[in-house]
């Protein structure tokens, strides 16, 4: 055992002993694991206890809020090791090891840099936090920006295939440009534009800011709405300060700007006025099919400081070998890492109890449940990702240097921000009518006595701000389920009041922790759904594809031509 490796264990024993109340045990020696020091019995069955106990210890005060490359960030991934050795998985990292070491940069914007605006002659200044948020991807540690044309592209969207293009007829080469969040259609609930009410990728923020690079922008900024973007000014002001994560370029081949952020509504809209513009009339103007990008009577300027440093985080991979087919595989994800924790004072520690120790919890849950149940005739993948919250850069790292070929990945099912309000008589599938996978859960719900239903927000775009993605965009059928709305103690209303209060209050919040009573009657309804249909595709062969007319399904067809 290396130095490090035994001073992080006996870091993760200690923090285990403090969540429990009990006393540390002596220090793991030999293949004991170091995180059966807590005292914890675990069941092989799934079980509320055990899921408890996972959930407590990841989202504890010790553990930091689980920044990628913080101390607690290690102690994370040190503990989901020990729980893979526990179960007896095989590794499935780097050289014969449990981790996929994923390169990246960490980057802290100075915060007390400013925007200053030069609007119709008149002289202004944002404030970073209250006004707008604003960093960079290209790891330098200085960005200057001088007196750059302001350009308003709607919602940056070029799409050929929809006959659309935000950008036609202006060059936006050293300017920048400012975007509407979500797609054109959702503000003007226009169902005859990409998908309505329903975020495309295109409504990411993540492609406005790759699209604006392509075109050569020097910055972009994203006008932030409560509704298009499904979260408040808070969620954005707290996700963009302090130490933002990112791959080497090396490592990514898609654009970067310089720099890219946010505006906050109102300043968004005092701007526009006082270029003598109508922010509300855009919105409508930038949902009618023919928009032309309109420049503003403004321009920027910025010296963005940031200090940078090269470091790794580090998926953690643990592998139930298959009896018949060990070369195919079904993998179980779910990201690890969390916010960690900002100066200031009050509670300052981001402990992402929901988002993502549930998650985590879940897969490790359904592993030993796998294990008890005897060896799948297919590989089965446990992947814990890192840097999710810093843009899926865990996940997209894995994809692009794979446990398992992509044409031997025969499904991928995501466990994110797992529903700890108690059982449900349905079960929202995020992403409704994407792949055959819905079909196996469908057989799993319907044994509930359960229905599969779409996201009650499908303006948020949730199918595309988790891991899963990553593996869909290269054509892997993916999933991404949870427990429903309709509660069976309160239905509907409960279900919509719990959603309300975990986006107000918990989530990116510091008041996201573990809560003791927490119904998980329904957590253990959701895993045992998951886990059957992971089951399924181990057990009964078969590739299940996407839907006809899905974008993904070109890339899956191509991928699997020869592959059998």
């Amino acid at each position: 055992m290396r130095p490090t490796h035994l001073v992080l264990s006996l870091a993760v024993a200690t923090a285990l002993a403090a969540c429990s109340g009990e006393p540390a045990s002596a220090p793991a020696t030999g293949d004991t694991p170091a995180a059966a020091t807590s005292g914890h019995t675990f069941s092989p069955e799934l079980s509320k206890d055990d899921f408890a106990e996972m959930v407590k210890t990841l989202a504890s005060d010790e553990f930091e809020g689980r920044a990628p490359g913080s101390p607690g960030g290690e102690m994370t991934v040190e503990y989901i090791k020990a729980q893979y050795e526990r179960i007896g998985l095989e590794p499935g990292g780097d050289n014969g090891t449990f981790f996929q070491t994923v390169p990246m940069v960490e980057t802290t914007a100075d915060e007390s840099t400013v925007l200053r605006l030069d609007v119709a002659g008149e002289q202004r200044e944002l404030a970073f936090g209250s006004d707008m948020v604003i960093g960079t991807r290209t790891g330098e540690a200085e960005v200057k920006v001088a007196d750059s044309d302001l350009v308003f592209v709607g919602y940056g969207v070029d799409a050929p295939e929809l006959g659309w293009n935000d950008y036609e007829g202006i060059d936006v080469k050293g300017k920048t440009v400012v975007i509407l969040v979500n797609d054109p259609g959702f503000h003007a609930n226009d169902e005859t534009l990409f998908e309505g009410e329903r975020m495309t990728y295109y409504g990411r923020w993540t492609y406005k800011f790759e699209e604006a690079a392509r075109k050569g922008a020097a910055a972009a900024l994203i006008i932030h709405d409560t509704a298009g973007a499904s979260y408040g000014w808070d969620v954005v002001k707290n996700s963009w300060s302090g130490p933002q994560f990112d791959l080497r370029a090396s490592d990514d081949p898609e654009p970067r700007l310089p720099a890219q952020g946010w505006l906050s509504a109102e300043t968004a809209k005092q701007l526009f006025a006082d270029a003598g513009q109508d922010l509300d009339a855009l919105y409508t103007a930038a949902n009618q099919r023919g928009f032309k990008a309109v420049p503003l009577d403004a321009r920027v300027s910025f010296d963005l400081a940031s200090t940078t440093r090269e470091s790794s985080s580090r998926n953690v991979i643990g592998i139930l070998r298959g009896s018949e087919a060990p070369d195919e595989a079904v993998v179980y994800m779910g990201h690890w890492d969390h916010l960690g924790k900002h100066e200031g004072e009050g509670d300052t520690i981001y402990n992402g109890a929901i988002d993502n120790a549930t998650g985590i919890a879940g897969i490790i849950e359904i592993a030993e449940k796998f294990k008890a149940d005897g060896q799948p005739k297919r590989s089965v993948a446990f992947i814990a990702v890192t840097l999710e919250e810093s843009g899926l850069l865990g996940s997209k790292y894995q994809v692009a240097h794979p446990a398992f070929p992509l044409e031997k990945t025969v499904g991928v099912v995501n466990l994110d921000a797992m529903s700890v309000a108690g059982p449900s008589r349905d079960m929202v599938v995020t992403g409704l009518g994407n792949s055959e996978l819905e079909d196996l859960l469908k057989t799993r719900a319907d044994a509930q006595g359960r229905t599969l239903v779409q996201e009650g927000n499908p303006a948020g775009g949730f199918y595309f701000r988790s891991d899963h993605f990553n593996y869909a965009k290269a054509g892997v059928p993916a999933l991404y389920a949870k427990g429903g709305d309709d509660l069976v103690d309160g239905g509907k209303e409960a279900g919509a009041e719990y959603a309300k209060r975990y986006t107000e209050v918990a989530y990116h919040k510091p008041a996201d922790e573990f809560d003791p009573s927490w119904n998980l009657d329904g957590v253990i309804q959701d895993l045992e759904a998951l886990y059957g249909v992971g089951r399924a595709l181990a057990d009964e062969g078969g590739w299940p594809n996407w839907y006809e007319g899905n974008a993904f399904k070109a890339a899956r067809d191509e991928m699997r031509t020869g592959a059998e």
